[in-house]
């Protein structure tokens, strides 16, 4: 069987589960590449169909750095910071800093995404830290948490069409964290602040949306999103007196609507 096949149907959702259907995968085993959206044409001329490209996720290996000799190892000084003070690396990533998250899983996340954007032909720097704020992408229930935050030049690929390949790489990364440490922390992946950055953009876009649903009477859809950012509109507006949020279709194309508050 094929590792990786191309599927057209009506619909990319279509697309993708005859696909799955084909491999006998399931969604989250797979890796999903939109060739074309398709198009309805004009009164049925022209019309395309979407086409996608589906490919079995396969396991990721970690590099290691290869030990030093032992004798090297007993007879090379190794020269050790003053007690008194931390080094800045350190200091980003002690528990101080990162309440509840064990300084050996911050280490060991800090180090698996390194090798993975390693990996992946990029260079950058990982700098760890907590989440701020809380829900950016994740809801609080009370897992221990931290972020690593990536910075560099030309990481925009990291963030990719809606996020999808920053959630992709922050899945990944949770699997082999919690895998090697045996524990159960939630690292947030995050690219030179853009989690914080696109919270505070659909908050007030959230916010937005609701004065005018206030002013018109009418209801209100956003685009579609992903989970966790239809998570922040909901969150943003739920103590709101004047609308209610509710989520809508399917997949892909899952959105809030705003409607106005009934009296």
């Amino acid at each position: 069987m094929a590792d990786t096949i191309e599927v057209s149907a009506k619909t990319v959702n279509d697309a993708v589960a005859l696909a799955l259907q084909r491999l006998g995968k399931k969604r989250d085993e797979v890796d999903i590449e939109v060739l074309s959206e398709g198009s309805r044409g004009i009164l049925g001329i022209g019309a395309e169909d979407a086409r996608v490209r589906v490919s079995i996720r396969r396991p990721i290996v970690i590099e290691r750095p290869p030990r030093p000799p032992a004798a090297v190892a007993a007879t090379t000084p190794v020269a050790k910071p003053p007690a008194t003070q931390a080094t800045p690396s350190a200091s980003r990533s002690t528990p101080a800093d990162i309440p509840d998250v064990p300084p050996e899983v911050v280490a060991t996340a800090k180090e698996v995404v390194e090798t993975l954007i390693r990996l992946m032909g990029l260079k950058g720097q990982v700098t760890m830290r907590g989440l701020e704020p809380r829900g950016v992408r994740t809801p609080d229930d009370g897992t221990p948490t931290c972020t690593a935050d990536i910075t560099g030049d030309d990481l925009g690929i990291l963030i990719g069409r809606r996020g999808e390949t920053l959630s992709a790489l922050q899945y990944v990364t949770n699997l082999i964290v919690n895998k090697r440490t045996n524990s159960n922390v939630r690292v947030v992946v995050d690219v030179e602040h853009y989690l914080v950055r696109r919270y505070e953009s659909l908050r007030g876009l959230a916010m937005r949306m609701a004065e005018r649903v206030k002013q018109s009477k009418s209801p209100i859809t956003l685009e579609p999103m992903p989970p966790h950012e239809r998570r922040i509109i909901h969150l943003t507006l739920a103590d709101s007196p004047d609308v209610t949020t509710v989520s809508i279709g399917e997949g892909e194309e899952r959105r809030v609507v705003i409607s106005p508050r009934k009296s």
